[in-house]
């Protein structure tokens, strides 16, 4: 029997100078589309990543590269890097953080000096401004959206509106979280479909968090995709052992550094014998780390 088909989906935040944690610097994801680019990788659509698990085929070098929240500097220096290898993204974007006004510079424009792009805070700095009310210094504006979707590197789907974990603000109150997780859905999905004319069924939860109030006002919210940030597992077509469905999308965060990580890190994601038992053993490494912090709090 042939091994399932794995397709390792990417995860990433920020493409700032400024690197560090979930912060990637433009020259380390240049090299890392690089090689995607150069070993012959398709980066997959939404729509075509649907497909394989639903068991349709897809290209053997298949991944699916997604960026969370919607940051300005993700038009500043990763559409360039897609653009220039002809690979596209999926976005996730918190609906609501995104502002108004004209398209900003990106980096490669004719003219245009790198001391003239936008600040690229970091993420603890961008979390700050975002908490200061100063969305627009590190976020997304609709214009950009529009061209990044013109361009084709970057396609737009749902991260909630506010990006707020309902669970930890209502506590105990299930009928209250339950309440504020179906219109937080709701205003998502009606801010994507007023803006960009159309709204998907891929949804990614804020901080990788759900349980089942969050699954099931997401079912009845119309999502049927449903991204985690869980890395140890195969996203392989239903049926496939192991397969973990459409409700359930692995994806593993890509680190600050040159595609050749990046290469070794498929190899573990991808291999159909030796992908499964990397995650197994990452996994118990993880439960036994909280099991050791529990000890000692």
């Amino acid at each position: 029997m042939k091994p399932a088909h794995n397709v390792p989906v990417l995860m990433y935040h920020h493409i700032t100078p400024a690197g560090g944690m979930i912060n990637t610097t433009p020259a380390n994801f240049e090299s890392q589309i690089a090689w995607l680019a150069r070993n012959g990788y398709t980066s997959l659509t939404a729509a075509r990543f649907a497909g394989h698990l639903a068991g349709r085929p897809v290209p053997e070098k298949s991944v699916l590269i997604t960026f969370d929240d919607g940051y300005l500097d993700n038009w500043v220096y990763a559409h360039p890097v897609l653009q220039r290898y002809g690979m596209n993204a999926v976005l996730f974007v918190i609906t609501g953080w995104i502002g108004e006004g004209p398209v900003r510079p990106h980096e490669g424009l004719d003219g245009v000096p790198a001391a003239s792009l936008p600040a690229a805070p970091d993420h603890d700095a961008s979390k700050k401004l975002i908490e200061a009310g100063r969305h627009d210094d590190v976020m997304l504006r609709w214009s950009e959206i529009d061209a990044m979707r013109a361009a084709g590197t970057f396609e737009f789907h749902s991260h909630t509106h506010t990006h707020t974990r309902w669970d930890q603000v209502c506590g105990p109150d299930v009928a209250s979280k339950r309440a504020h997780v179906a219109k937080e859905l709701a205003d998502s999905r009606a801010t994507l479909q007023a803006r960009l004319g159309e709204v998907s069924d891929h949804l990614c939860w804020p901080q990788g968090y759900f349980d089942d109030d969050y699954m099931q006002e997401g079912r009845n919210a119309g999502f049927g995709h449903f991204y985690t940030t869980d890395p140890f597992g195969q996203n392989v077509a239903n049926g496939s052992p192991g397969a973990a469905g459409p409700e359930h999308i692995y994806r593993f965060a890509v680190r600050n550094q040159p595609g050749a990580w990046l290469a070794k890190r498929l190899w573990w994601a991808a291999h159909p014998f030796w992908g499964p038992k990397y995650n197994a053993w990452k996994s118990w490494k993880k439960r036994l780390r909280a099991r050791l912090r529990g000890r000692r709090s």
